[in-house]
């Protein structure tokens, strides 16, 4: 289970932040230059990094991950962003599985919960907005992806994707020279006459043999 400790000051830049993930050149690392080439400067966009971290963005440290490359196709990143939220915050989720759809006063009192009231109010508060402002640039209507098969390798994804090989039936064990056998039905007409019957089977006897 999980549940990030990472939250932002302020909500305000985080989509613009985002947004100008998909349009910018991957970083080797991801640091504060690299937030301040983007137009970020301010101290409180500098949590976005740990929060990124808690996603999965970035590895610890700063290392863009899988997870965050697949971020760049904005035709899958609603659903990326989704399943990244699903899993930094695996905790909420499991008290209640649409808990992007809580308001932001039951968000803060499950955090109070499964922070045990270690957090103070004023944190749990930022923590409870940063969730929801997440959650408000996801898209939930596609049902959960499954992280661990988005970010198999490519040879394990084939091998998922490609229908498995009918194994070939085992041959019969067949000793000696096959032998056939043919049953042939004939339907003879009604005849009161002998002799037809008799040139039928005189045919068969040419044809067939005995």
């Amino acid at each position: 289970m999980a549940l990030t400790n990472s939250y932002l000051a302020t909500t305000k830049n985080l989509a613009s932040i985002l947004t100008s993930l998909q349009s910018a050149k991957a970083p080797e690392r991801f640091s504060t230059k690299f937030l301040t080439d983007l137009g970020f400067s301010s101290s409180n966009d500098r949590l976005v990094i740990g929060v990124l971290k808690a996603l999965g963005f970035l590895d610890e440290s700063g290392v863009p991950t899988k997870r965050y490359f697949a971020y760049l196709d904005q035709g899958e990143s609603g659903r990326i962003l989704a399943d990244s939220i699903r899993e930094g915050y695996e905790d909420l989720f499991a008290i209640n599985k649409k808990a992007h759809l809580l308001s932001a006063e039951d968000i803060k009192n499950k955090l109070k919960t499964l922070t045990q009231g270690q957090k103070s109010d004023n944190v749990i508060g930022l923590m409870s907005a940063t969730f929801k402002a997440l959650c408000e640039l996801a898209d939930w209507t596609a049902p959960p992806h499954g992280l661990a098969h988005a970010d198999a390798p490519l040879e394990h994804q084939k091998s998922m994707d490609s229908p498995k090989p009918i194994p070939a039936l085992p041959a019969a064990n067949v000793s000696g020279p096959m032998k056939l056998h043919y049953d042939f039905h004939i339907h003879l007409p009604e005849s009161r006459d002998p002799a037809v019957y008799d040139a039928i089977f005189q045919a068969l006897r040419v044809h067939i043999g005995p």
